[in-house]
């Protein structure tokens, strides 16, 4: 684990990007693979690193033109379950 953390710090200081361009890029790439799990930590360690929900919204909106409609409303959806505190629906357990 420690390699792995290691590994994830080294990429992000590889290049120029700045902190909140880093946050904002690693939760297109969540949406991107629609990573329920994924989209809600980058959501929350982009508010801890200081961007507004309106930043996070906005892509979202982004995302919509590519992904369709009811996937950036999915998005907006995590976005505001992780900036309101409100815990997501419990789900179905699969048979």
């Amino acid at each position: 684990m420690e390699a792995y953390e290691a590994f994830g710090k080294a990429c992000e200081q590889a290049g120029p990007l700045s902190p909140r361009e880093r946050r904002l890029v690693k939760l297109g790439l969540a949406f991107g693979a629609r990573m329920e799990g994924a989209s809600r930590a980058a959501v929350r360690k982009g508010l801890e690193a200081g961007l507004q929900p309106d930043e996070l919204r906005h892509v979202a909106f982004l995302a919509m033109s590519t992904m369709g409609f009811a996937n950036g409303v999915a998005f907006l959806d995590w976005i505001e379950d992780v900036s309101s505190g409100r815990k997501p629906p419990k789900r179905a357990k699969k048979r």
